[in-house]
């Protein structure tokens, strides 16, 4: 099976409207068999681990998964909301066999979507996607469990507080967070009471908004894609620092005291200079995706530091990371992997390594996270009906032209949308008028190219 082949798993997991096929119960039914029959192997009982973030249809997706799953002879263990990296985590630490996270991230309630882990804490391979894949289209009534070799299903009360711990020990030894004002925006999604809890334990003064849950609410006006509401409280609470997590807390975005809104490139800096400072930098290189601004190069190159780029994915940053070496990886938008502490991103984590520095350094949020000066960025995107624009004589000269202009002052990045029918338009130069004005003539000549009859046909 090529990758042209896989219809339900996209870039992290399965995603859609909740209620309505792929993320309904019927499929998810076939997918916990599916899944069940792929890592039922071995005389060992077979195990694996479910959690979900707040969103309405986790009531529904989470009896059906664990149907399937047990279905198919494996034991199931609920913990319930809990953030991504958490399931990473608990996969590995109960020796499960797999761990599985419903949730649709920082999308709206209506939306959903499955995530699985492996044993090692690492979501799955396209490999394994594509076999799991293959094992739904198929007959799996034979691959099913008899009825003595059915598996059961518990609840792990203590998982919360699993993870707590495991949390509060990527913070440095002796240290504390006494005298610090912290406001922690929990997106109404699965950190809602993992996270004011780490924090008040290390000895913030805690104030916490997005915790009040009611299935719809999530990442509603909240959270990492919506931060200014916390930005405002920060200033009005006088606080030291704002963290903002999405859906299933697993990125991060920051508000220093002044109200200013920190993405993930500006947290990699601080993270990336402390850690090369004490000698922590693994392979002295940063791996990043190529959305991260060239500010952020720039600020490593000044360092004697590298920076990797990926495609647009924390998997892909997850796996470059593995593959070169680094501990320190992550995405503009506040996905930040630290290997040290865990498999996937953690935005709690990552917070805690910022606060460290804040700690350590007896200096404000603005002075810290303001490491580089971004340069002027700017995200077109255009749509089309299909075919190849992208391939068009007329497109590549455009590219080729705008790059030639540029040189070393910028960056052109254009690339189709894993998920629509869009090419994604970017420019980065160190001219605000050069960005606006180089990326509406690419996307013009994108749409000019799109409109013709060569390409629809295609």
């Amino acid at each position: 099976m090529g990758d042209g082949a896989r219809r339900l798993f996209g870039t992290d997991g399965i995603r859609g409207v909740a209620n309505r096929a792929p993320m309904d119960a019927a499929t998810a039914l076939r997918l916990g068999q599916a899944a069940g029959r792929y890592f039922n192997r071995g005389g060992h009982r077979h195990r694996v681990v479910i959690g979900k973030d707040t969103r309405l249809s986790g009531y529904m997706l989470e009896p059906a998964l664990t149907a399937g799953f047990v279905g198919a002879g494996m034991d199931v263990v609920l913990v319930g909301p809990l953030p991504t990296p958490a399931i990473a985590l608990l996969t590995r630490s109960l020796r499960a066999d797999l761990g599985v996270m419903i949730s649709a991230s920082h999308n709206p309630f209506h939306d959903n979507g499955i995530k699985l882990f492996g044993p090692d804490g690492l979501k799955l391979s396209d490999a394994q996607e594509e076999a799991i894949e293959a094992l739904m289209a198929g007959d799996l009534a034979s691959a099913l469990a008899g009825p003595g070799k059915l598996g059961r299903a518990s609840r792990l009360e203590d998982a919360p507080g699993r993870y707590i711990e495991a949390v509060k020990a990527s913070f440095p030894r002796g240290r504390s967070l006494e005298g610090l004002r912290i406001v922690v925006d929990c997106a109404n999604g699965a950190a809602y009471k993992v996270a004011p809890t780490v924090l008040w334990e290390l000895g913030a003064e805690v104030v916490p908004v997005g915790v009040a849950p009611d299935g719809f609410n999530i990442n509603d006006g909240c959270g990492s894609t919506a931060p200014g509401a916390l930005a405002t409280l920060v200033r009005e609470r006088r606080a030291d620092l704002g963290i903002a997590l999405d859906g299933d807390a697993d990125r991060l975005v920051l508000v220093d005291e002044t109200g200013v809104v920190v993405d993930g490139d500006q947290i990699l800096a601080l993270i990336a200079s402390s850690w090369a400072s004490q000698g922590r930098l693994r392979g002295g290189e940063v791996v990043a995706t190529v959305m991260s601004n060239l500010g952020l190069e720039r600020f490593l190159q000044g360092r004697g530091l590298k920076l990797h780029r990926t495609k647009v994915g924390d998997r892909y940053v997850g796996e470059a990371m593995r593959e070169r070496g680094c501990n320190l990886g992550g995405e503009q938008s506040g996905h930040v992997i630290l290997s040290e502490y865990g498999t996937t991103g953690d935005g709690l984590v990552a917070a805690l390594q910022v606060l460290a520095v804040l700690v350590e350094e007896g200096k404000p949020a603005s002075e810290m996270l303001r490491r580089f000066g971004p340069l002027p960025q700017k995200l077109v995107n255009v749509r089309h009906a299909g075919g190849s624009p992208l391939a068009d004589p007329r497109v590549e000269e455009a590219i080729a032209s705008a790059e030639a202009e540029l040189g070393a002052r910028g960056r052109v990045l254009i690339r189709p949308s894993g998920t629509e029918p869009l090419i994604r338009v970017m420019v980065e130069a160190e001219e605000e008028a050069l960005v606006e004005s180089l990326t509406e003539r690419l996307a013009g000549v994108i749409r000019a190219a799109a409109a013709s009859p060569k390409v629809a046909a295609e």
